[in-house]
């Protein structure tokens, strides 16, 4: 198996980057040798997709890293029962335009398509249906990954079902997985019915989400500049498939963002012209059909948006807080922010529901979660992010390991108190810069 240094390989925030020996198999039976040949220098590798987690979890600097898009078959579709299997290369981006034709629909998105499976089910990704559909691992029937210490290994919730547990949102660490049987959902047209409302705080946006119960997307943008009367301020969005529309897939395409844009494009000023005219516009109030690519990947209108942030790049931040102290501890959160000074370009709320996962190290909860970005300013956003951190901790939340790049290893921990049974399952010759910073650095892991 051929490999190669590797300089340019970054996290799609941009903040973290490095060296790693590369290695791109083509077919499943390539992936042992692929996995040693990396680890070879370094002792460790990684599997690697798309590149699309903010933060280091898809980093393992001066180690190896299989590369996984070139495994991106479809092994199996059953178009009456809608059940596939395919290669854990193959993108949302790919399967839909195999799939929506036939009448189905990937059960959970991110709010990406170009993502691979692999990675969905690794980090166990969760969408706007979460409050009905639960995060994507509950739709997971069986998968096969390789084991340095066992070979191939299937597994499903009764076979092997510890292992199938922890390599649901385990972060690639307990194997390089292979393919992912997965259930679909039924559509009948690409078409959603959507429905957009202003809401002027945040006890508005509450009363929303309570009376959206019976729609099976929900989302809400939210203003992070105002504070006072109109703190949590925003556009709440809903949708559902629609009964007729036809079955087009989405287009390709699209213009890229070429270069870096000026570091100070995005600051205060800015975002809060554009936050007043988002509010305003005629589109928050929009009541009608849109195609679902518009509906679920907005972002995905512009290839390398993450260039508008500038060269230092940014972090992305999620957390989430139990229904009991929801209200208080997220307007808490908006309130920290407003006052920072920092503005959040992307700022998304939502409330999960009472769907568990069956990931050992699922991310969402029943409660409210924030999602939100920041450009890197140094120091005085990592000082933010840090005050976040306590308040969701204070609250009894956790943050998203897709999302992070600096959680400290107790706060981790704290959040994640399954963790020990991940490090015991994990793969010995599988690591990650985040596995390395919130387990193994501080000497508990092992």
């Amino acid at each position: 198996m051929t490999t190669r240094l590797d300089t340019s390989i970054e996290t799609w925030g941009r903040v973290h980057r490095g060296a790693h020996q590369l290695a791109e198999p083509a077919w499943r039976d390539a992936v042992a040798e692929a996995a040693r040949a990396t680890a070879a220098a370094a002792g460790t590798t990684l599997a690697h997709g798309l590149g699309r987690s903010y933060g280091d979890s898809a980093l393992n600097r001066d180690g190896g890293l299989v590369r996984t898009t070139g495994l991106d078959r479809l092994i199996a579709f059953d178009r009456e029962g809608g059940i596939l299997r395919a290669e854990v290369g193959l993108s949302i981006d790919a399967l839909l335009r195999v799939t929506v034709p036939a009448g189905w629909f990937v059960p959970v998105t991110p709010g990406t398509k170009f993502v691979t499976l692999g990675g969905a089910v690794a980090n166990d990704v969760h969408g706007k249906n979460h409050h009905v559909a639960g995060s994507v691992g509950r739709h997971v029937r069986r998968l096969a990954l390789w084991r340095s210490d066992r070979g191939v290994v299937e597994c499903d919730p009764e076979v092997e079902s510890d292992l199938f547990s922890a390599t649901i949102g385990g972060l690639g660490l307990t194997g390089i997985m292979l393919w992912v049987e997965i259930a679909l959902h039924p559509i009948r047209s690409a078409m959603m019915q959507v429905e957009n409302r202003r809401f002027a705080d945040l006890d508005e946006f509450f009363a929303l989400s309570e009376d959206s119960a019976d729609w099976p997307y929900t989302v809400a943008w939210v203003d992070t500049i105002q504070g006072g009367e109109a703190l949590g301020r925003g556009v709440f969005s809903r949708g559902r498939h629609a009964e007729t529309g036809g079955l087009e897939p989405h287009r390709s395409g699209g213009p890229t963002m070429p270069i870096n844009a000026p570091s100070l494009l995005l600051n205060r000023v800015t975002v809060g012209a554009f936050n007043r005219l988002y509010h305003a516009n005629p589109g928050s109030a929009f009541r009608g059909r849109r195609h679902y690519d518009g509906f679920f990947y907005p972002l995905d209108r512009l290839r390398r948006w993450n260039r508008l942030y500038g060269a230092r790049g940014f972090y992305q931040w999620q957390g989430v807080v139990p229904p009991a102290d929801a209200r208080t501890a997220t307007r808490t959160l908006l309130d920290v922010i407003t006052r920072s000074g920092e503005a959040s370009f992307l700022a998304v709320l939502k409330n999960f529901g009472d769907r568990p996962s069956p990931g050992l190290l699922s991310f969402p909860m029943a409660g409210t979660t924030l999602a939100l970005d920041f450009p890197n300013r140094g120091e005085r956003t990592l000082a933010l992010m840090a005050e976040l951190d306590r308040v969701v901790s204070q609250a009894g939340g956790r943050l998203y390991p897709a999302k992070d790049g600096r959680i400290p290893a107790a706060a981790f921990q704290l959040g994640y108190p399954s963790w020990r049974e991940l490090e015991r399952l994990r793969d010995p010759l599988l690591m990650s810069d985040f596995w390395r910073r919130v387990a193994i650095s501080d000497g508990n892991g092992g």
